[in-house]
């Protein structure tokens, strides 16, 4: 995809970037935008596979940097060497999540806290993080969630998955009046089903064809038009746009 120079001289740092999914997808089309990239996951291997591929392409305006978002300590590694290595960070994107399928009446505890510990305690993490490094450096920021309509409507054995990205999008509403002040806007995505190669391994063939008949053009996104309204919101192009959930769905939640 050709770019528009949305992103032009400014670092992104994207977590759970390696691969194919929406991680990957916001990679190439910062790239593609004119950002400086650094990509984060933490399968080392993955990541190191993804950071090749890239810099066949981009060169030296990709950098990597393993991190399990988890850690506490590997998060604010992430954000002091990417500081270190481009200068500065102007952008975060938190895509970092893990889901699962499990009825309340079966859930464990350890499913419980696992899915909130990495998709809402890993994006509070990383906010957190990207956020005092941005204050720090004065000339504000932008912060995007993907968070997902599941924090909105009901479905059946996801209420781990659901709760936290509930909590997400509660997250992005009050850290965006924090740091309002600092000129920095924090915002999230909110897709509805985004077919990747991961989600195929832990979802049935029949409840995604389902889930796609449902939705109103009849199939799943793209993981790069759910990256498309990413890069709009980390650009100027949103400058007046803070705690805003923006529905990446045919349809209103």
């Amino acid at each position: 995809m050709n770019g528009h120079h949305l992103l032009d001289g400014k670092v992104v740092v994207i977590t759970a970037a390696a691969g194919t999914g929406i991680g990957g997808a916001a990679a190439r089309r910062c790239l593609e935008e004119g950002a400086q990239v650094v990509i984060s996951d933490q399968h080392a291997k993955r990541l190191a596979a993804a950071h090749g591929e890239l810099t066949e392409t981009h060169g030296d305006r990709v950098w990597s940097q393993p991190c399990d978002v988890t850690h506490e300590a590997q998060v604010q590694d992430l954000i002091d060497a990417t500081a270190s290595h481009f200068g500065r960070i102007d952008v975060l994107i938190n895509n970092a999540g893990l889901g699962g399928t499990a009825s309340v009446l079966d859930m464990t505890d350890e499913q419980w806290f696992r899915v909130l510990d990495v998709t809402l305690t890993g994006t509070f993490r990383c906010t957190r993080a990207a956020l005092r490094q941005m204050v720090a450096q004065g000339h504000g920021g932008a912060v995007v969630n993907n968070a997902s309509v599941l924090g909105w409507r009901a479905q059946p054995a996801q209420a781990h998955y659901a709760a936290a990205k509930a909590g997400v999008m509660a997250l992005t509403r009050c850290a965006a009046l924090d740091v309002a002040p600092h000129g920095i806007r924090v915002n999230a995505v909110a897709p509805s089903l985004a077919l990747h190669p991961y989600l195929a391994k832990v979802t049935s063939e029949d409840l995604l064809a389902d889930l796609a008949r449902r939705e109103p053009f009849g199939r799943a996104a793209e993981p790069w038009e759910i990256a498309n309204v990413m890069v709009f919101l980390a650009s100027d192009y949103s400058a007046y746009m803070t705690g805003e959930v923006v529905s990446v769905s045919a349809q209103h939640p």
